[in-house]
């Protein structure tokens, strides 16, 4: 199958590129840079030259292939809404491309938001559209399904390895700022997780067994409590680790007084059923006690 990959270069979408090229895929991934190009070359894909802004890209690339991954977003928590809006033209536009095929379009949703006060599962509606919830990727593929556009989606929550760990890799920033690791009232509030490389498994078997209209969660770990990443983050960072109020969170944290509270977990049991996954990499708290914390 020769499938188009947006956000190629990228954290999850290089991981995804390798799983779909070792299965024996052919990849057309999206490149923006010379660097991104010559990455996607030595991982033995072809590339094609766009970006998220460039609509006429992602249009020609869905059209050459037989299935998209779309993984792209600007992540500038700055312009959060503007990026969500941006990652909305796009999908609209590849959804355009595949309309009247079968071609399966899986997309990528975030489980934060699903999971905010409760286990979510696979069987949880994504939440409405609005402006203190402005990502719509997940609207916007159930609006391609209703004109007949296979779309599914992969639901992500925090995705590490040694480098990065999602939104754990701004509280390492917060951190390394402010010299305290914090987490917020007694801690127990949990962030589920998964290895990068275990959410690029999972994307190639929701394309290889593609259900239109499906959701997979990429959840390895239901969740992991907050006052244990903030006790590795201390650890690897050598600053002293303490418990915050919920007042002080937003001023501590910045964007991040939106989550560090909050209990985002979330289950996968459907989704191992239905495509026989299962998470084989470290967990979170491993990777951070194994990542290197020293800046050059």
């Amino acid at each position: 199958m020769r499938v188009f990959v947006t956000g190629a270069t990228g954290f999850i979408g290089s991981a995804i590129v390798k799983e779909l090229m070792d299965a024996g895929h052919q990849v057309l991934g999206l490149a923006r840079s010379d660097a991104g190009t010559q990455a996607l070359i030595a991982a033995g894909a072809e590339v094609h030259r766009g970006d998220l802004e460039d609509l006429e890209s992602l249009r020609s690339g869905a059209a050459a292939s037989d299935a998209v991954i779309h993984t792209a977003f600007r992540h500038d928590w700055t312009r959060f809404a503007e990026s969500c809006e941006l990652d909305r033209h796009a999908i609209e536009v590849i959804g355009d491309a595949l309309q009247g095929s079968s071609r399966p379009f899986i997309l990528t949703g975030g489980l934060a938001v699903i999971a905010h006060g409760h286990l979510a599962t696979e069987d949880d509606p994504p939440v409405p559209v609005s402006s203190s919830h402005p990502r719509a990727s997940e609207a916007t593929g159930a609006a391609l399904q209703a004109r007949g556009v296979s779309t599914a989606v992969v639901r992500l929550p925090q995705v590490h390895d040694t480098v990065k760990q999602g939104l754990v890799s701004y509280l390492i920033a917060v951190a390394r700022q402010k010299g305290v690791s914090a987490y917020v009232g007694d801690g127990q509030n949990r962030w589920a997780a998964v290895h990068r490389l275990d959410a690029g498994r999972l994307y190639r078997l929701a394309l290889e067994r593609h259900e239109t209209g499906a959701r997979y969660h990429a959840v390895a770990e239901e969740g992991v409590p907050l006052v244990d990443i903030a006790t590795a983050v201390g650890h690897g960072l050598n600053v002293p680790v303490r418990s915050i109020s919920a007042e002080e969170a937003q001023e501590h944290f910045g964007f991040l007084g939106l989550f560090a509270g909050r209990d985002l977990h979330g289950s996968s049991a459907k989704t191992r059923q239905q495509l026989g996954w299962s998470p084989e990499g470290p967990g979170l708290i491993a990777d951070l006690k194994s990542m290197r914390y020293a800046q050059d």
